[in-house]
């Protein structure tokens, strides 16, 4: 099967001192990352009592079970909470982001752009026995500069189970050193870098879209009070239960499967990374059995106003039954309803306001990538769409950030996109 999502009409050329250094950075290191047996994963077992697959420390994560009323499938259990911070300062009066080109295991293409610190607390309590995180030090002090951004805020639903990062913007006026796979980049040239197919990595972009809530207005009652009521009717316990338990899923020496192969698989991996913290280890990681396909429509009130379209969406790992996510979300499980119109309202002239391809989480997910979209819907879709679904005002939608637990990672991702990229109207 092709890894590669419909084709999204993006820049895919990039010029200049950034071009230089990035390709000197995927030059510079040889990684290697490789398929093997869950029978030669180092410090990984399977629990005997449970068939849960998790570390020997009890730390990282662990593959287990989930039920949730009816539902019942695989999920990756990791309950520290990670840290993904983006270290800002202003440079000849211009406002720079520090970047990071990090390899992760699971990335289609290896190397893509993170944020200044992205680390689990298992990476930076150093579990591994590797190097300390550098640059921790100006996110674990806060005497050591202004804290712009600080909020917890979740990963795929469908996937994990209530994971959830420390997400963190600090104002420096130090003199930082810079290692060489890290580069400050002018913050208005990441809009230019987020259409470029599979380069700024889905932690850096949960950062920025954060960074839109700083002055945006809180979200109206009806928008809360009509989201409060979805949850509501949604209301359903979920419980962590042995891997052994999930009906419908078949281990082989290589894989974990759906015995109906739709969804993902679980593999394991052999890496070597000479420039990350640990040189060496193995994983397992959960591979999406498809791309995937996440949009909002979109619409431009009388009065001038934004507008877009989201869908209240309930998955097996929110920590609150539900979060607001894209109007199309495909590759997790949910009945999409709009995907057709939207996929053909992308294919009109004039109607695409943001299209490229992405990837998902490379750390615990294997190739896992969609194509973004942000579609103008003009008068093509009905006020009334249904009770999980609602016209929002994008600057009410941004004011939601400055608080965890309400929009998903994948629509973190799209306003991100839009905020930075978005206008380039094909």
């Amino acid at each position: 099967m092709s890894r590669v999502p419909m084709t999204a009409r993006t820049s895919t050329v990039l010029d200049g001192d950034f071009a230089e250094w990035w390709a000197g950075r995927c030059r510079a290191h040889r990684f290697t990352v490789r398929r093997i047996p869950f029978a030669e994963l180092d410090a990984w077992r399977f629990d005997p009592g449970t068939g849960d697959l998790g570390h020997r420390s009890g730390r990282f994560f662990t593959v287990c079970g989930a039920r949730a009323g009816a539902d019942v499938q695989p999920v990756l259990h990791q309950p520290e909470i990670g840290v993904l911070g983006l270290l800002v300062k202003r440079i000849d009066g211009v406002t720079h982001c520090l970047l990071q080109a990090k390899m992760e295991p699971g990335n289609v293409n290896t190397v893509q752009l993170s944020p200044t610190v992205q680390a689990t607390r298992s990476n930076y309590t150093r579990v591994h026995r590797g190097a300390p995180v550098r640059y921790l030090d100006h996110f674990a002090d806060p005497g050591r500069g202004r804290v712009l951004v600080d909020t917890l805020q979740s990963e795929h639903g469908a996937w994990f189970h209530r994971k959830r990062n420390r997400n963190v913007i600090v104002e420096t006026d130090e003199d930082v050193p810079v290692h060489d796979d890290f580069r400050w980049v002018p913050l208005s040239e990441v809009g230019t870098l987020l259409t470029v197919p599979n380069l700024v990595n889905m932690d850096t972009r949960t950062v920025l879209a954060c960074l839109l809530g700083r002055h945006a207005p809180e979200a109206d009652p009806a928008l809360l009070n009509w989201f409060t009521d979805v949850k509501a009717r949604h209301d359903r316990t979920t419980a962590l239960v042995g891997l052994d338990t999930v009906p419908g899923w078949l281990r082989t020496p290589t894989e974990l499967r759906s015995t109906d192969g739709t969804g993902f698989t679980v593999l394991a991996v052999s890496v070597t990374a000479p420039n990350r913290e640990a040189t060496a280890w193995t994983q397992p990681l959960l591979a999406p059995e498809a791309p995937g396909v996440v949009a909002f429509l979109a619409r431009t009130t009388t009065a001038g106003r934004t507008q877009l379209l989201v869908r209240a969406r309930p998955e097996i790992g929110c920590r609150d039954v539900a979060e607001l996510g894209p109007t199309v979300q495909t590759g997790t499980g949910q009945d999409e309803p709009l995907l057709t119109a939207t996929l053909a309202l992308a294919a009109a002239p004039g109607r695409v306001w943001y299209d490229t391809v992405l990837s998902e989480e490379g750390g615990r997910l294997w190739h896992a990538e969609s194509r973004y979209l942000v579609v103008d819907a003009g008068e093509t879709v009905p006020s009334d769409v249904g009770a999980d679904f609602r016209w929002a005002d994008l600057a009410a939608l941004s004011g939601l950030l400055r608080h965890s637990y309400y929009l998903n990672v994948q629509a973190r991702s799209l306003l991100a996109g839009l905020a930075m990229a978005g206008g380039r109207r094909s």
